[in-house]
């Protein structure tokens, strides 16, 4: 993984990564108490910032934290910190904590001022062998808290997800709760039958992924079937195709599952197709013929 880049934002100013300090009483490190953003930048031009926006407004409110900003004020935070770093392709990170309280306090919830973090790196590259072989998943029961649709920074469940992926060489966790597909641990699932993308409905049980939202999009934009609509697990493991989908991944492959093949073991040809109009998509709106 890439450092960092160098440049942070913190509470209204911009310093190097490296100097920036929050308080130890901070609810987001003493409780987990705040939320936050993955926001893509391909060429400098982040085509989900709306999207990415409208979901930090919705968390914020969940967790009846304050909005310290304005729609114009959080868009202009993140593309400039995006260009003090030098733009191109990269992400930005960004964290809105309840604020730092003097005490710890479970309730009532206190009107402290918000801490506002942000910072960039680099976004990883497809390797290209994943065009040809795809990735291999795993499974596991949800074991994440009961409000998955808020884009909480307590993390725990899913750390200790991701690293069940990582000890057994696979890209990510798949999860399954009480037989029926959520989400992975830090992406979102889709599978393809007989041409047709099926996702888990919108629920309080997964996150509303803004990358499988421009998915959605696309499908309606291109005459792909689409549909939310639960998953059973005999569904995964017999689908034709099956995809993750994240801000810093685009739409990824999965050729395997549990050691099993997923359809002919490899990438598909929906896939391939979605893949080139999400990639179409990152383009800034000139370049792309005036779309977005």
């Amino acid at each position: 993984m890439a450092d960092p880049l160098p440049l942070c934002y913190l509470n209204g100013t911009l310093l190097p990564l490296r100097e920036a300090r929050i308080s130890p009483l901070d609810r987001s490190f003493l409780f987990g108490d705040g939320v936050y953003e993955v926001v893509a930048f391909h060429g400098g031009y982040a085509s989900r910032l709306g999207a990415n926006i409208a979901r930090l407004k919705r968390s914020l409110a969940e967790l009846r934290i304050r909005n310290p900003h304005d729609d114009a004020h959080w868009h202009e935070l993140v593309q400039q910190l995006a260009a003090a770093n030098g733009g191109g392709d990269l992400y930005v990170y960004l964290h809105v904590s309840r604020g730092a309280e003097y005490g710890r306090n479970h309730a009532p919830l206190p009107d402290i001022e918000p801490t506002v973090f942000a910072y960039c790196s680099p976004l990883p590259a497809m390797p290209p062998e994943i065009a040809t072989q795809g990735v291999a998943c795993i499974t596991a029961q949800d074991t994440r808290w009961a409000r998955c649709d808020i884009k909480s920074v307590a993390l725990l469940a899913n750390v200790l997800l991701r690293q069940q992926a990582v000890e057994a060489g696979a890209a990510e966790t798949i999860l399954l709760r009480d037989g029926w597909l959520t989400d992975a641990s830090a992406s979102a699932v889709h599978i393809v039958v007989a041409g047709e993308i099926r996702t888990p409905p919108r629920s309080h049980q997964l996150l509303p992924g803004t990358t499988r939202g421009l998915l959605e999009e696309l499908a309606a934009a291109n005459g792909i079937p689409c549909r939310s609509v639960p998953v059973s697990e005999a569904q995964l493991r017999g689908a034709d195709e099956v995809w993750i989908s994240a801000a810093t991944r685009g739409v990824v492959p999965v050729t395997r599952l549990d050691g099993a093949s997923i359809g002919d073991g490899r990438p598909g040809p929906l896939w391939r197709r979605m893949r080139a109009l999400v990639e179409a998509s990152w383009l800034r709106p000139a370049a792309a013929g005036g779309k977005s």
